[in-house]
């Protein structure tokens, strides 16, 4: 079934002594904004955990494969469109003045393809027309960049491997084995995310109300299937949604937003939980045609 109505929602979550989104640029720090202190996660580190929670589930099979994943060679991706629309004559175009024109009339046909068989593609949407052409899919669901309710700090752990990697490294440090490292983490943070679901654009890729209660189920329980001694211990801690009653929407996202408030408890203690934190959820006098759900 096709989505008749707009849903904005606030997801909040945590880390207790881990590193939820290391930044390669700076040594794979937990990424913070340099001027407030808040911790950041990127919109693409949560896509990702979604990915592969629906794959997990799913056993990445149409029609729910998964587009963007490790390995993937996206342009083979696109010349199966081709393959499975019967129009993979096409793919024999290697003029490289024709390269970004390959696929012609039939481009919107493959893209409906991806469409249909890749649950990334039309759910967060993707930009395929590199080499063959399937076209650009705006995602019906994005989200924001998540920022932590208080300023976090990053610790730097030193650690020690009781091996070495060859024979050469064993003979240079004299019998020693132990090697050095580094490894970093947010003693606790608690993070909010803002959402937004478009029953628009989910018409012109196809996203129905399977696929929402799917991504539903994933922020609710991506956390619990992607355990790494890196990122410590992380959870979904609550998942605001609000739903309008028609497709355009019934109120601004960002007024809703503010009816979720989250702030520590009064005490001159650093949180180090979510106990240590206060959600409040204003449901009085909600706008026409709005509903607050509490996952």
């Amino acid at each position: 079934m096709s989505l008749e109505h707009r849903y904005d929602f606030v997801l909040l979550f945590d880390v207790q002594d881990g590193n939820p989104n290391g930044d390669p640029d700076a040594g794979n720090l937990p990424r913070i904004d340099p001027e407030t202190g808040d911790g950041l996660v990127t919109d693409v580190c949560l896509k990702r955990k979604v990915r592969n929670f629906v794959g997990l589930v799913k056993g990445e099979q149409p029609p729910f494969e998964i587009y963007v994943k490790e390995k993937a060679v996206l342009n083979q991706q696109h010349e199966r469109a081709y393959v499975a629309i019967g129009k993979q004559d096409l793919l024999k175009k290697t003029d490289e003045k024709d390269k970004k024109r390959k696929g012609g009339d039939a481009v919107e046909e493959a893209r409906a393809w991806m469409c249909k068989n890749f649950f990334d593609v039309r759910t967060f949407g993707a930009v395929m027309s590199t080499g063959t052409n399937c076209g650009q899919v705006r995602g019906p669901i994005q989200l924001t960049f998540g920022r932590s309710v208080t300023p976090v700090v990053s610790l730097e752990h030193s650690i020690t491997r009781m091996a070495v990697t060859t024979e050469k490294e064993a003979e240079d440090q004299e019998g020693d084995n132990r090697t050095m490292g580094r490894k970093f983490t947010v003693p606790y943070g608690l993070y909010r995310t803002h959402g937004f679901v478009s029953a628009h654009l989910a018409d012109q890729t196809g996203f129905s109300s399977d696929d929402l209660a799917l991504f539903w189920q994933a922020l609710q329980q991506m956390f619990e299937h992607d355990r790494s001694a890196s990122r410590g211990q992380m959870a979904t801690r609550g998942l605001y949604v609000f739903e309008h009653a028609s497709k355009l929407g019934n109120a601004s996202a960002h007024a809703l937003f503010d009816r979720i408030s989250v702030r520590p408890k009064a005490s001159e203690k650093v949180p180090r939980a979510f106990g240590d934190f206060e959600v409040q959820i204003d449901r009085n006098g909600l706008p026409e045609g709005v509903t607050l759900h509490e996952m």
